[in-house]
């Protein structure tokens, strides 16, 4: 039934807010106190601990509404009061902060706002079971005048109907109680969030801070390819007009090492120096083989071309088939992604794949895509025996901070013993209709 489960896990939770909305305006009151007692100098030292406590209670409220809900409420700033320094100089902090404020109007005000909302679910199921399991047994001791609802409990008949209203209420509660959750939620978002001047500073905070990694990476893959360039196909090259040019003066002069100028005067000799010009040629033709595999492999690294042509999801299939883990792919993706997108998609799983074949001792990797909510989701998950740490390595830094240019996001589960399992976010929009085989698992 779909009021089973659902809804009575939310009104366990209602039944949990209501209770938080009694502590928390006990928590505001104790505030209140200090902030009464600060001419006579006593609310000095009350104010810092009882706005910590009272921040620690907001916090919970906001994880319990972003785990309950899924609804988002940003943070506020620390508390201008916490840290070091006299406990008059920790007030007059907390006196010019507005998250404090924020705090202890959100905490005076929630018994009668989110308290009373998530009250009503809870009532209609009270009086519900009360209608079902007790009014049956006191309705002949309770007398002619008793009442439920608006039913005249006073025979038989009246307590069935009494029964079915109980019924109707236990009902009715639990089919209200996810819709109060939801509504307790928008009310704890508009009181406990930070204000829209607080958001467009860390948004700008954010956008700058991505801009430079942004640039960072940018120019140390400048600086890779023109290290490859200048140590592989440019070196190769060098050596390859090198060698052609040995073959030439050997065709004049039958000896490498003779001058431009001396070769001029000498006859053209055609017969034993054969050999070695084929030789030379050999080699000429071995470098060259290698200064093209140089620049492919070049081009690869900036951007494959089967996903270019064929789209992320057959280019992570390329990289499962290049690994030496058994890894399956799962790619259900409506079409083709933004360019920049796909790219740091792809080298970000090329990235997880790597790790896991070096330091996870997985032996399988299972990788899944998909696009929904305007949302890339990736996640890869081996069989390894995890504790992998963001923290330690430049790897998981490193997609990290390719994803933060596109406001995508890395979540790490790994614990002792495994499974790891690392989330790729990245918010972003189909471009283009399916032009790859996307759907379906390999």
């Amino acid at each position: 039934m779909k009021t089973g489960v659902g809804g009575w896990v939310a009104l366990g939770r209602c039944q949990l807010l209501s209770l938080a909305a009694i502590a928390a305006g006990a928590v505001g009151g104790l505030v209140v106190c200090a902030l009464l007692l600060l001419p006579l100098g006593v609310g000095f030292r009350l104010l810092p601990p009882t706005a910590t406590a009272l921040r620690r209670f907001s916090d919970r409220h906001r994880s319990w509404t972003v785990r309950w809900t899924g609804m988002p409420i940003s943070p506020p700033e620390p508390l201008a009061g916490e840290g070091p320094g006299s406990g008059r100089r920790r007030a007059v902090g907390l006196l010019g902060d507005d998250g404090f404020w924020r705090d202890l109007r959100w905490a005076l005000l929630e018994p009668c706002t989110g308290g009373v909302l998530v009250v009503v679910p809870l009532a209609l199921v009270e009086y519900g079971v009360f209608g079902v399991l007790v009014q049956p047994f006191v309705w002949r001791l309770l007398g002619d005048g008793n009442w439920y609802a608006f039913v005249p409990v006073h025979s038989t008949a009246t307590v069935l109907a009494a029964l079915v209203l109980g019924v109707a209420f236990v009902v009715a509660g639990l089919r209200l109680s996810p819709v109060a959750l939801r509504l307790h939620a928008r009310w704890s978002r508009r009181a406990l969030s930070a204000p829209r001047s607080t958001e467009l500073v860390r948004r700008i905070e954010y956008l700058a801070e991505t801009r430079a990694d942004a640039l960072d990476v940018q120019a140390a893959e400048l600086r890779r390819i023109e290290r490859d360039l200048h140590d592989g196909a440019q070196a190769r090259l060098v050596a390859l007009g090198m060698t052609v040019d040995r073959a030439a003066r050997l065709l004049d002069t039958g000896r490498p090492d003779t001058g431009v100028q001396e070769a001029a005067t000498l006859p053209l000799r055609t017969g034993h120096e054969l050999p070695a010009v084929r030789e030379l040629l050999a080699e000429v033709r071995a470098l060259s083989d290698r200064a093209l595999q140089d620049l492919r492999d070049l081009v690869h690294g900036i951007l494959p071309p089967v996903l270019a042509d064929r789209g992320l999801g057959d280019a992570v299939r390329s990289l499962a088939l290049d690994s030496f883990l058994d890894v399956h792919v799962e790619a259900r993706l409506p079409g083709r992604l933004p360019a920049a997108v796909e790219s740091a998609a792809y080298f970000a799983v090329g990235e997880l794949l790597a790790n896991a074949a070096k330091h996870s001792g997985a032996h399988d990797v299972r990788v899944r895509l998909d696009h929904t909510d305007g949302t890339l989701r990736i996640t890869v998950a081996d069989d390894g025996h995890g504790g992998a740490d963001a923290s330690r390595g430049s790897g998981l830094a490193g997609i990290r901070r390719r994803l933060s240019s596109f406001d995508g996001t890395l979540a790490l589960h790994s614990p002792q013993g495994g499974p790891t399992i690392v989330t790729l976010e990245i918010p972003c929009a189909s471009s283009s209709p399916k032009t790859s085989s996307c759907s379906g698992t390999g």
